[in-house]
């Protein structure tokens, strides 16, 4: 598995985040940003990058908030530090379609957020909670921005969530078609918030997700 690393990227206009980053280990296809859940940058995060870099993604973590700092996050906040990301991928290389983003639970409805306000190149969001009461005060419920999107959106989401009730993804669902983009949204019978009492499910999902940046980010 690819190895991580941990620093601190600056831009000339004085911006700066902390990054994690992996690196593939053959020619880099494009960028993936994977955004953390609300317990930061975790080992769970890091394995989810180098899994990435594993097919061939230049993969960055940008560490948004700490675990105290969640109800402080805006939308421009989060814009502003995934701008970051996106400029370390860009300084590699790698053009805005050829970037996408990916983020469960806290990390998915940002990843959403972005989806619509950035015109990257796909989107993917993980038991993305926040459908019709916003997660933190200062960013927007996904419903009010679903038919903003500016990149194709997939949404993955378990039935047995305990967090997020099933009619809340099929408003989400109905939503997102006013986009006119290319979106997908997947409900799991068997699967809880975590995706960990449906190995099969867990499984599937991940492909989905490695399908969707193969099929958009070209």
């Amino acid at each position: 598995m690819t190895e991580t690393r941990t620093e601190t990227f600056a831009l000339d206009d004085g911006r700066a985040l902390t990054l994690t980053i992996a690196e593939p280990e053959r020619v880099v296809r494009g960028g993936i940003v994977v955004l953390h859940e609300a317990c930061g940058v975790t080992d769970g995060v890091r394995l989810l990058a180098s899994a990435f870099a594993a097919e061939g993604w230049l993969t960055v973590a940008p560490h948004l908030y700490r675990q105290d700092e969640v109800r402080r996050l805006s939308g421009d906040s989060v814009l502003a530090d995934t701008d970051v990301a996106f400029a370390f991928l860009a300084q590699r290389g790698i053009a805005p379609d050829l970037m996408g983003v990916v983020g469960f639970d806290l990390g998915g409805a940002i990843a959403m957020i972005v989806a619509g306000e950035r015109t990257i190149g796909a989107a993917v969001s993980i038991a993305a909670g926040g459908i019709i009461n916003p997660v933190s005060p200062a960013l927007p419920a996904l419903i009010e921005i679903a038919s903003e999107l500016k990149c194709p959106w997939l949404g993955l989401y378990g039935d047995q969530d305990d967090e997020i009730d099933s009619s809340e993804v099929e408003k989400l669902r109905d939503a997102v078609i006013e986009s006119g983009m290319a979106t997908n949204v997947v409900r799991f019978a068997d699967a809880n918030h975590r995706f960990d009492s449906a190995p099969e499910a867990a499984y599937e999902s991940w492909q989905r997700t490695l399908n969707w940046f193969d099929a958009h980010l070209r």
